[in-house]
């Protein structure tokens, strides 16, 4: 059903019906389960996120999702709501047994942890070159870049390249990446970048000797009890996977597939995307970096090297992580030290030390979404379920902070709205104006910051930055 543009009358029950999809989960699997006010906080506050998921939900943004917010160790919300598709006849969306496409979730689930776990064993250290490890990368200025460079997005790489309209063959595709030219000095500009990622899953196949997923699987998913995060999932898990694509360049609907194309191309294992998970093993992951590297009893990083990592390397970058400014998704009250990202199907995570919380969001919103503006709803779904999360909190040294009178997706600005022919003109032609204008104070960025490694002027106008956020 297409919930755009209703009646509020009619808007009012589609709410009410997808009020009843959302699915509460019993202890079992993952965190334990708490009551809010066991650990500050507050359900009658924590109740806006049914509201902010199910508004998601009805104005097309997403067929279902998978929430799951942690504190003080447990799990205070894990819910599922709707379905893995826009049929009402597909398996009901649940924290425990919904496998979604996490993107670029895998750049720091996957690729930034193995890293961690290279780093903590001494066979990687942050400032060699990557030609140390990868005597393939070498060309240029490639041997000023350091893993710390690529780490922060700082490389020179560009953000990526169509690997996929070139080749299937993985080994190639591999030769492709390693060979890219840089686009910039290294350590100049800030620029996020998929092949960066690609890069870094490389060096710790060159270090390690394994596959990125065999040692991901080893040191970090198996240690976990992640029994549920993988790349390329088994044919017999289908059912349990949630579609992407309906009609992608590969020419069929995509499930079970890795959605991104160049990682389709790399063989489903690359470092910038490819892993699925669920709620709830992500649950598990974010309180591992929570306790400091170790979850019930095993330690898969040190204490310190979840601290370098995750605390602000280069402006708003952390080593592989981003951190919470405000901005793609992470709401308005995250603390200074709080970190994450988020991945192009609509997934995000955030992660607060200083709130001993978490923020999981799963959905596949590149599954033929119903909304007009699909980036729009899952932005401000994002950012109002952290935003939630936190406002729930009772134990705020200063007291609770102000609920709003409303939150984003109450408002639902530019959700679904279509701007009638003149306005379309007008803003085609201011958008072509400020297209000018944006290149015109780019290359003046460029001039100004010259070598000094500040500018981030490219954030956010590559496809793959667009990808990411």
């Amino acid at each position: 059903m297409m919930f755009a543009a209703l009646p509020s009358t009619l808007l009012a029950a589609a709410l009410a019906t997808a009020a009843s999809m959302a699915t509460p989960m019993p202890a079992g699997i993952g965190l334990p389960v708490a009551e809010p006010n066991t650990v500050g906080m507050s359900a009658t506050r924590l109740a806006a996120i049914d509201r902010v998921i199910q508004r998601g939900m009805a104005a097309g943004g997403f067929p279902g999702a998978a929430v799951v917010v942690g504190r003080k160790g447990s799990a205070v919300v894990k819910r599922g709501y709707g379905h893995l598709t826009w049929s009402d006849n597909s398996p009901y969306v649940t924290p425990d047994n919904s496998i979604y496409d996490i993107a670029s979730l895998t750049k720091v689930v996957g690729t930034t942890t193995a890293i961690m776990v290279l780093y903590d064993q001494g066979k990687i250290t942050l400032d060699a070159p990557v030609s140390r490890y990868l005597p393939e990368f070498s060309g240029g200025e490639k041997g000023q870049v350091t893993v710390r460079l690529l780490l922060t997005h700082r490389s020179g790489l560009p953000p990526g390249r169509d690997l996929w309209r070139v080749t299937h063959d993985p080994a190639e595709a591999r030769r492709l990446v390693l060979s890219t030219p840089l686009a910039y000095h290294p350590g100049q500009y800030y620029e996020y970048s998929d092949l960066g990622a690609d890069v870094l899953g490389m060096i710790v196949e060159s270090v390690s000797g394994e596959r990125l997923d065999q040692f991901l699987s080893e040191h970090v998913f198996e240690k976990l009890g992640m029994y549920d995060t993988f790349f390329r999932p088994s044919a017999s898990l289908r059912d349990r996977i949630a579609p992407t694509e309906i009609a992608p360049p590969r020419g069929y609907p995509i499930r079970g597939e890795v959605h991104d194309e160049n990682a389709y191309a790399m063989g489903g294992i690359a470092g910038h995307a490819g892993l699925f998970s669920t709620a709830s093993d992500l649950a598990i992951f974010a309180q591992m970096m929570l306790n400091g590297g170790t979850y019930n009893g095993v330690r898969v990083v040190a204490e310190s090297t979840v601290t370098l990592f995750t605390r602000k390397a280069a402006g708003h970058r952390a080593l592989g992580w981003d951190t919470a400014t405000g901005e793609y998704g992470s709401g308005q009250y995250l603390s200074d030290r709080a970190y994450g990202h988020t991945g192009y199907t609509g997934t995000s995570m955030w992660i607060d030390p200083d709130h001993d919380m978490f923020v999981i969001l799963l959905t596949n919103r590149v599954h033929a979404a119903r909304a007009m503006r699909p980036l729009r709803v899952i932005s401000d779904v994002r950012a109002d379920l952290s935003d939630a999360a936190v406002l729930a909190m009772m134990d705020n040294p200063g007291g609770p902070i102000a609920m709003p009178g409303e939150f984003r997706a109450d408002k639902e600005i530019g959700w679904n709205d279509r701007p009638s022919r003149s306005r379309r003109s007008r803003a085609h032609a201011k958008g072509a104006k400020g297209h000018h204008k944006s290149l015109s104070s780019a290359h003046g960025a460029k001039r100004s910051h010259g070598s000094s490694g500040t500018s981030a002027h490219h954030a956010g106008k590559s496809k793959s930055s667009r990808r990411h956020h």
